[in-house]
């Protein structure tokens, strides 16, 4: 069973795969129905990604997509690292604005659980990282967002300069959290 560690944001939960090793490599089962929803985490996975980037201080996101085509993640890296980033954008919840790092790496074999309503971003930090993510929806552009990795209100600690990042001109050109329609609400559980 695997190590799942909530993080300072409800709902975005911290796993930890386990790893059997021999003289030949491993073998690691990543992903479990059964023993996520023993967990609580009953997500329907629909699609699985997989990102290359060549260079250390590639920065992907903040992206969501909006309902009704809303997704949770199961997020990991098979190579390299990343500073992994969860930001609650759902309107009246007591944690709106607030975002959780996570340092994911090939080594440390740890994943990143983000629920629906959480904007989500990655920064390469070394070079040849390979980024593996499952979503709950198919990505849908008319309801894809950005928002902008250095928003002064969310304050969000990359640990690197800004000089050294790299960006697509979509994610350049994104807006703040406050200039962007989430379509997300808070509900008491």
């Amino acid at each position: 069973m695997p190590d799942f560690r909530p993080t300072s944001l409800a709902g975005v939960i911290e796993v930890t795969a386990r790893r059997h090793g021999d003289s030949r490599g491993f073998f690691s089962e990543v992903y479990n129905r059964s023993a996520w929803a023993a967990a609580g985490i009953t997500a329907n996975f629909v699609q699985d990604n997989h990102s290359f980037s060549r260079e250390a201080g590639v920065l992907r996101g903040l992206h969501f997509q909006m309902p009704p085509s809303a997704q949770a993640k199961l997020v990991r890296v098979s190579r390299g690292a990343v500073f992994d980033v969860a930001v609650d954008i759902r309107r009246g919840s007591p944690n709106y604005g607030k975002w959780v790092g996570v340092e994911l790496t090939a080594e440390k074999w740890n994943q990143l659980y983000i629920p629906e309503g959480f904007a989500h971003g990655f920064l390469t930090l070394v070079p040849d990282t390979e980024f593996l993510y499952k979503v709950t929806s198919d990505y849908a552009p008319e309801h894809d967002r950005t928002i902008r990795y250095d928003d002064p209100a969310l304050g969000i600690e990359w640990p690197m300069a800004s000089h050294r990042i790299i960006q697509s001109e979509k994610d350049r050109n994104a807006a703040t959290l406050a200039e962007t329609e989430t379509g997300f609400v808070f509900h008491e559980s």
